[in-house]
């Protein structure tokens, strides 16, 4: 993907009412993100389902400026990003059509193996949780499955440590962009998560209130 498409993209998702399913539809229709922006108005409000709500601050001068910069960072930072109708983009995340357009990642991530699992859980976990948390991914480890949590307090750094103790790939899910990280305590786990995997958010590094950086 070239910049100038990129920047498009980033544009559609910075967009406050279109969302991920209205903007793959109007990709898919147009054949590009780019394309969209060519467009007059009148043209996408032609596209069934597609109204003047849905339009609201499309074409808003502000919106690209921020998407200018989103794309700098990503630039500057060498930020992998994933785009629905790449190759890269996680064959299961394609089966829901509210799937992100466009999500970025940060690490080691091999999606090869189409063995995942999820474990959440409790921010105030109790040694027992630890235990049989640790026990269940050490037992599951022959099936060498990737596992995914939220890098939260409590059940998911557990299950993220387990993972790295186990040789197996583990994925944080970020709820914020991949300038910050939270808890703060949890940044010493940074660089064992990206050797043996790494971390996923759809949110810009402009999009969270965290003030925490690493």
């Amino acid at each position: 993907m070239n910049d100038s498409e990129l920047l498009s993209v980033l544009a559609l998702q910075n967009a406050p009412s279109l969302g991920d399913s209205t903007a793959k539809k109007l990709i898919r229709h147009f054949g590009s993100a780019e394309a969209i922006f060519k467009e007059k108005q009148s043209s996408l409000l032609k596209i069934d389902g597609i109204g003047k709500i849905r339009l609201k601050g499309l074409f808003d001068s502000e919106r690209f400026k921020a998407a200018e910069a989103e794309l700098n960072y990503i630039q500057k930072n060498k930020i992998n990003f994933h785009y629905f109708q790449n190759t890269d983009y996680p064959e299961k995340l394609k089966h829901c059509f509210d799937g992100p357009i466009l999500f970025f990642s940060r690490g080691n991530i091999n999606l090869d193996n189409s063995k995942i699992l999820s474990i959440v859980g409790t921010r105030k976990i109790t040694s027992a949780g630890v235990e049989f948390c640790e026990k269940l991914i050490e037992e599951l480890s022959p099936l060498n499955p990737i596992i995914v949590s939220g890098f939260a307090y409590g059940v998911d750094i557990t299950a993220h440590k387990a993972a790295v103790k186990n040789k197996l790939q583990t994925i944080g899910c970020l709820a914020h962009g991949l300038n910050q990280i939270y808890p703060k305590s949890h940044a010493r786990y940074i660089s064992q998560i990206e050797e043996n995997g790494g971390f996923f958010t759809d949110f810009w590094s402009s999009d969270s209130s965290i003030e925490i950086t690493f």
